[in-house]
């Protein structure tokens, strides 16, 4: 893809119905993933608020990532594309304006993080900032953020659903100050927050006051963003923030493969023996995806980190059953689930509740799923529980969810007949899936990463 760009629209032609490719042995493949999603998307917040220009190196190019891009375009955001050194498309080269432009309308479509973290800059434009979605994601809880962001002085009206779509009357600033804020249903009304206090007239002290704070690694990713733009968040308690208003420094930011999205490809390894590669892991991450080191080994894999590579080999003793709290990496459950259909014994996954929330309700898509193809799986009121039986092949579907679709591919590696009924909604945040996929089933090694944007550039 180097020399182009995304847009949502070079989705469309991935849709529909897709038979999920079956391993034919042992797999031996390394595959080079693209950049993170909640990474790039942090960043573009960041470079949009910054104190001059910023060059995103190697970042995502997906839906959910052009969706941000658009939002910060229709903001009066300068954003061009340059040719760079990534497999996977071009840089980004973002030239902040300030105040914002109002008088505009924000389409999320899907992502969570434009729906989330533009709401926070909306108070910085001059004029009305609209903010919709698709008819698909207009259920994903708002409120909290909606609530926060009137407390800290901007003038929202949501015509009394506290959900998109809704209207910010920008002003060209946001007062900021002290805010209480129930992030229990997404980490990411707190990351939204953080992300534009900067910019606030006295900055931000936010507290949490729900009873649990899932996906906390999203929260320290973008702690660590901001600090490497030189803003000092204070953490003096749990659950506790405190941003200083001042500039954000413009720089250059080199984006780190996406971890999670580098989950079915090393669970392939377990599930249909082998070993596979995923290149380029960093010794240091905050995402949650780096939690796979443990999560994999704790079931069975043997994993080695080895050359800027993570390599996954499949156990001698098979994938063993968990008892897992995945609240911190509530976005990794579809893949543990998989693996966990194949394990030698049942399975737990606990502290998901939130995942409910997501593009669909997971939870429940997830055990729908399985027992279509003769799996045992059962809600409960904060996870999973997962009995491994004998599966056939059928209908997987995607529910207009990236990591449904594919998890259903992963299902599909070792059971025939599994057709997943959308695999083109992995371009939310992975357009080049179904191409990397099947790369590292013709054991392309290697090549797998070049095979994938061949394809896409043809």
């Amino acid at each position: 893809m180097t020399g182009s760009g995304y847009s949502p629209s070079a989705a469309s032609g991935g849709r529909g119905p897709w038979c999920a490719p079956v391993a034919a042995g042992p797999l031996h493949a390394t595959v080079t993933v693209p950049g993170s999603k909640s990474l790039t998307n942090r960043e573009l917040i960041l470079a949009a608020l910054a104190d001059g220009p910023s060059r995103l190196i190697s970042p995502l190019h997906s839906d959910d990532s052009a969706r941000m891009i658009e939002a910060l375009k229709a903001l009066g955001v300068g954003i061009t594309l340059e040719p760079g050194a990534g497999r996977f498309g071009d840089d980004i080269i973002v030239t902040p304006v300030w105040p914002l432009r109002g008088d505009t309308v924000v389409d999320c479509g899907q992502a969570g993080t434009v729906m989330r973290f533009v709401a926070g800059l909306g108070g910085f434009a001059r004029g009305d900032v609209t903010i919709t979605a698709h008819e698909s994601a207009l259920h994903r809880p708002m409120g909290a953020m909606i609530t926060a962001l009137r407390d800290v002085g901007v003038d929202i009206d949501d015509g009394g659903r506290w959900a998109l779509p809704f209207i910010v009357r920008g002003h060209g600033h946001t007062r900021g100050g002290e805010v209480t804020i129930d992030a229990s249903a997404s980490s990411q009304f707190v990351s939204g927050l953080l992300l534009a206090a900067p910019r606030f007239d006295v900055g931000l002290h936010l507290h949490h006051s729900g009873a649990r704070l899932p996906s906390i690694p999203h929260i320290d990713m973008t702690v660590e963003a901001l600090a490497h733009r030189g803003v000092h968040v204070e953490r003096p308690a749990q659950g506790e923030w405190i941003v200083p208003a001042g500039p954000v420094r413009g720089k250059d930011v080199a984006i780190e493969p996406d971890l999670s999205n580098a989950a079915p490809f090393l669970a392939a390894a377990m599930v249909a023996g082998g070993s596979v590669s995923v290149t380029g892991w960093p010794a240091h991450s905050t995402q949650p995806g780096a939690m796979l080191t443990d999560i994999l080994s704790l079931m069975g894999a043997r994993v080695q980190r080895r050359g800027g590579a993570l390599t996954v080999t499949a156990g001698a003793a098979g994938i063993q059953g968990v008892d897992l709290d995945l609240s911190a990496a509530g976005e990794l459950t579809p893949t543990i689930f998989a693996l966990a259909a194949f394990a030698e014994t049942p399975s737990t996954l606990h502290g998901i509740g939130h995942i409910r929330g997501h593009e669909t309700d997971r939870i429940a898509a997830l055990v729908g799923e399985l027992r279509g193809l003769g799996g045992e799986a059962d809600e409960l009121p904060d996870g999973i529980r997962i009995v491994p039986r004998p599966l056939h092949g059928g209908a997987w579907h995607a529910h207009h969810d990236h990591r449904m679709a594919t998890t259903g591919a992963l299902i599909g590696l070792v059971v025939p007949g599994v057709e997943v009924d959308d695999i083109g909604t992995t371009a939310k945040t992975m357009p080049e899936f179904p191409e990397l996929w099947q790369a590292m089933l013709d054991d392309d090694g290697s090549a797998a990463g070049h095979h994938a944007e061949a394809m896409r550039a043809s």
